[in-house]
């Protein structure tokens, strides 16, 4: 793969609460590792920092986002919610890229969270796939029900590859037990 022209932009998952606010947590897990693998293979990454991510509106998400260059030799990874907002930006801006990663993709909202409801209810733009050329998304065989239930419907709207890895749950640390993420790396870079 021709790396110099590769972008890559992750976007994190959104915390319960502000716990996270004061060491911007909610970043993470495996980005960190991530990021630092694919900067050192020539392919520019960065970690979108979220507004407020513990009450996530689509419209700040958006306005951060949209700061960064996306074109077509971009790759997009989501982390839990971060895979619906780039999911609903990319249905909403119609924008063609070069990978979509969804991992451990979320979209079914806690009853009576305001938030997460109007966040995560959209229909997906199924036209999507036809400006993407690869849409892989990672689940675990250990994920939370919901979070299996979520990547069937992005997975019958989508299509893509699926890949369920062991015991690695809700791909938050405390699942992983590590803040490598090989198998991801493995896919960006094939």
């Amino acid at each position: 793969m021709e790396t110099n022209k590769i972008s890559c932009i992750i976007v994190h998952g959104c915390p319960s609460d502000a716990s996270e606010e004061s060491t911007r947590e909610y970043a993470k897990h495996w980005m960190p590792w991530v990021k630092k693998e694919l900067n050192s293979r020539g392919i520019k990454t960065v970690i979108s920092l979220m507004p407020r991510p513990w009450l996530p509106d689509y419209k700040s998400f958006k306005k951060v986002f949209e700061k960064y260059k996306v074109t077509s030799n971009t790759i997009l990874i989501g982390h839990s919610c971060g895979c619906a907002f780039l999911v609903r930006w990319l249905g909403e801006t119609k924008r063609k890229i070069k990978k979509l990663i969804l991992v451990a993709p979320w979209k079914i909202p806690v009853k009576g969270d305001k938030f997460r409801e109007q966040f995560y209810t959209y229909p997906i733009d199924k036209t999507i796939k036809e400006r993407i050329t690869n849409i892989v998304m990672f689940t675990s065989d250990n994920e939370e029900l919901d979070g299996k239930r979520s990547l069937e419907i992005f997975h019958r709207a989508l299509g893509g590859k699926i890949i369920e890895l062991k015991h690695k749950g809700h791909y938050i640390l405390e699942d992983m037990g590590s803040e490598e993420f090989p198998e991801l790396v493995e896919e960006l870079i094939q």
